[in-house]
């Protein structure tokens, strides 16, 4: 019996629910920070659509291929690539997908964005100077989900880090102008 329990206790422990005094390794979370989070969770849920007039009217904006903002002294031009999502709130369709290297300005899509499906993910070029992003932009939280930086310049390890790490924040910042430029004009 008293095997048993210490194979009990050790696989316990193995899997990581319990930590070496024997108590429980996660913390309870005080339910008015659970909620806190909910609720925190559901206002950003609610105001997803901003997110998608955003990723419309920078469709919109993309077709001309002029720069759209200045950043840094360089105009930043942004083009749809590849894969656009549009969703709806009601309605007979609520979700279309296209693919393709020009299906953004397809005939499909614009008949899909009249029918009032906004632009919920996307493949996008963004061009800053003399340097190219790519990057899959979401609208719900107006994330960033992947990014292909332009080639490094230098050949030192360390400085390739912090080199990454400054032309991801370069990025960060041209999303940030581009958003600030919506907001202006929609306000």
């Amino acid at each position: 019996m008293a095997r048993r329990e210490q194979a009990r206790e050790e696989a316990a422990f193995a899997r990581g629910d319990v930590g070496v005094d024997g108590a429980a390794t996660e913390e309870e979370k005080d339910e008015a920070e659970v909620e806190k989070g909910k609720a925190r969770e559901q206002l950003l849920r609610g105001r997803a659509y901003l997110g998608r007039e955003f990723m419309t009217w920078l469709l919109w904006r993309s077709e001309s291929g002029d720069p759209l903002v200045e950043h840094d002294g360089a105009g930043v031009v942004v083009l749809y690539l590849g894969k656009v999502v549009l969703r709806g709130v009601a309605g007979d369709v609520t979700e279309m997908s296209a693919k393709g290297t020009l299906a953004p300005y397809s005939e499909n899509v614009r008949h899909s964005l009249d029918r009032g499906l906004l632009v919920s993910q996307a493949r996008l070029r963004i061009s800053h100077g003399e340097r190219e992003y790519e990057v899959t932009l979401d609208s719900e939280f107006l994330d960033i989900r992947a990014a292909k930086l332009p080639a490094l310049m230098t050949e030192e390890e360390d400085d390739q880090l912090s080199e990454r790490l400054e032309l991801t924040e370069q990025l960060s910042a041209i999303v940030d102008a581009l958003v600030q430029d919506f907001l202006a004009v929609r306000a």
